[in-house]
């Protein structure tokens, strides 16, 4: 399905097969455009994370290769570069499960991001500033070992030192995962503006279909390994499949587990 703006990423129809054996995506495509926020969406196993491992490379170090397809970023195949390659290109991934530097300050693990970098301190120094700015939470905390932080600070110190690469595209794996609702929403709305006034680009995968299709502007939900519906995030939000299936309700109100189960083996969206 066509997206507006010029596309930044595209993934045409690849396979991912780790251990030589194991089939994990079967021809997954999706777009990025640029100044998007794209939402992959799924239940915990679909190949969200797999997905974005794709794009930046990772899945080398955990034995799966991309067998089939391609990826491009800005027109350019990207899935034989090596992870350091990409980040210098301006594709930065945000890992599952806020990995932080444990024994380094909030602000020393800010400043791992920009070890790429080749425009001198001071610019290093005005996009601290910048992200202090978004996080000012991370600012107070700046000297606390990042260890010793709360699961939202530590949220915010990933995104934080993922923007201090200077991203055109972010990779973000999962950023409610762990999270008070609240705190949930403070980290989506911070996304929306880096998308908006820094021309961020995002791909996120995300459990919480419900608040990543408020905030995303289009949206593919794997099942599988495969993408079995994607559309326009307000057109997601009110099909009545995605709400009864993804966010638990239907016309009739709430469904129960037993009914989902039923529905799921229905699959409607694949007949």
């Amino acid at each position: 399905m066509s997206q507006g703006g010029a596309p930044l990423l595209v993934i045409n129809n690849i396979e991912v097969i780790y251990d030589h054996v194991i089939l994990v995506l079967k021809g997954v495509s999706l777009t990025v455009p640029e100044g998007g926020i794209v939402a992959l969406l799924g239940a915990n196993g679909a190949g969200k994370t797999t997905t974005l491992k794709a794009v930046s490379n990772l899945l080398r170090a955990e034995r799966g290769e991309v067998t089939k397809g391609s990826i491009e970023y800005k027109g350019q195949r990207i899935d034989r570069l090596t992870p350091n390659d990409l980040v210098k290109l301006g594709v930065v991934q945000v890992m599952e499960g806020r990995h932080c530097f444990e024994h380094l300050t909030v602000e020393e693990n800010l400043l791992t991001g920009a070890h790429t970098r080749k425009d001198g301190r001071a610019a290093v120094a005005r996009d601290l500033e910048m992200v202090y700015g978004y996080f000012p939470r991370l600012k107070e905390r700046r000297k606390s070992q990042a260890g010793y932080t709360s699961g939202g600070e530590q949220q915010m110190t990933a995104i934080g030192r993922a923007l201090l690469a200077a991203p055109k595209m972010i990779l973000l794996d999962e950023p409610s995962m762990g999270l008070a609702p609240q705190l949930v929403e403070e980290i989506f709305t911070i996304v929306d503006a880096l998308n908006k006034k820094e021309k961020v680009s995002f791909l996120l995968a995300e459990q919480n279909t419900n608040v990543a299709l408020r905030f995303a502007d289009y949206g593919y939900i794997l099942e599988n390994g495969r993408v079995v519906l994607d559309g326009e995030a307000q057109a997601l939000r009110e099909n009545e499949d995605v709400k009864e299936f993804y966010l638990g309700l239907s016309s009739q109100g709430r469904k129960s587990f037993r009914d989902t189960k039923h529905y799921r083996r229905r699959k409607r969206w694949l007949a």
